[in-house]
């Protein structure tokens, strides 16, 4: 298909969009609303830079016209000739093939590993990093389920990051660069003698395709599920009944639990989305792992030696060792300022996708 067919129909989807959300009864639906209003979002840049596009070709064919009458036209023309290259060089970037996730929200999970204690303390770091990241970015992030370490750490942490219908991309466009093994180097809070110690946390994330999502079917009789007494902040059902569920599925080994919401029937229900979304993941792992042996991958074990990215604190650095990024604002960065490393993540991925 070339680029004018490509634009031709994105712009004529644009149309249809936006007829279909000037309809009151769509809004009855509010999934469907949303992902409406997201692909709407999704396609509006490619619109403007279409038609900015077609306006400057369009004076341009006016003012070589009158610059055949008047010559005081043929500075206007050639400044907007010179105009065009830049023009349909950022429309042909907007149409570069998407991740298909770059829509979706996320589920978000960060695993202690190597050097106790303290990586527990770095995940509680990393946890607090995304929260304001989330927060920077009008996300609506919430911790799902929590294992607490004796300091006051996460051994193990779900978090569900959503954001607003009218965002342009979701949060897998940003966050799905996560996953993987993050190194810290400091001085641990256990260590008496100011020695610098290495440790790790893993982070693996997948697309939340929500409840609505008919890819994945699930079995009841391939789970397991069990409830228990929430633990931590929740409100007065918390330690007083058994509203938080783990669900099991036994296929695969996977567990998932969720202790966040008031009701055992709210929690179980977060739990099967998480679950859906994990088997959703690991369905399309497998898969790309028949299509392409070198496959980029996440986390295979929390180990210091699959970094992806290290956080030196004495240094206050900052390192992404897939793209070389280094910058010295790491208590920016742990304060949820991650737009830099996420920004070259992102050039280095469209780069990639560009020159493919």
């Amino acid at each position: 298909m070339s680029e004018r067919a490509k634009v031709d129909g994105l712009v004529a989807e644009y149309a249809d969009l936006e007829k279909q959300l000037a309809d009151p009864s769509v809004h009855t639906d509010a999934s469907l609303a949303r992902k409406l209003g997201r692909r709407y979002a999704e396609l509006g840049p490619i619109v403007a830079a279409s038609r900015e596009l077609e306006s400057a070709r369009a004076d341009l064919e006016a003012a070589r016209e009158l610059a055949a009458e008047d010559a005081a036209f043929a500075a206007e023309a050639q400044e907007l000739a010179e105009s065009l290259p830049a023009l349909e060089s950022a429309l042909a970037d907007l149409l570069v093939p998407r991740d298909p996730h770059d829509g979706d929200d996320v589920v978000l999970e960060v695993k202690s590993g190597e050097g106790g204690e303290e990586s527990a303390l770095f995940a509680a770091d990393l946890v607090r990093m995304y929260l304001r990241y989330a927060e920077r970015h009008g996300w609506r992030a919430e911790i799902l389920d929590a294992v607490e370490s004796d300091l006051g750490g996460y051994k193990d942490v779900t978090l569900s990051v959503r954001s607003r219908p009218t965002d342009a991309s979701g949060v897998w466009a940003a966050l799905k660069y996560e996953g993987g093994v993050h190194r810290v180097q400091r001085v641990p809070v256990t260590e008496s003698q100011g020695r610098i110690h290495t440790s790790a946390a893993g982070v693996l994330v997948y697309p939340d395709i929500g409840a609505d999502d008919g890819d994945i079917d699930i079995d009841e009789n391939d789970l397991r599920i069990d409830v228990f007494r929430s633990s931590g902040k929740g409100g007065q059902s918390v330690n007083t009944t058994d509203s938080a569920v783990r669900i099991t599925h036994l296929p695969t080994g996977i567990v998932v639990s969720c202790q966040n919401e008031r009701s055992q029937l709210q929690n179980r229900a977060r739990a099967m989305e998480v679950l859906r979304a994990r088997l959703r993941a690991l369905a399309e792992e497998e898969a790309a792992a028949k299509a392409s042996a070198d496959r980029r991958s996440q986390v295979r074990t929390v180990d210091r030696s699959e970094r992806i990215r290290t956080y030196n604190f004495p240094e206050n650095r900052i390192s992404d060792h897939r793209v070389g990024y280094k910058a010295y604002n790491l208590s920016a960065v742990l304060d949820g300022d991650l737009d830099g490393v996420v920004g070259a993540l992102v050039a280095a991925e469209r780069a990639e996708s560009v020159g493919s």
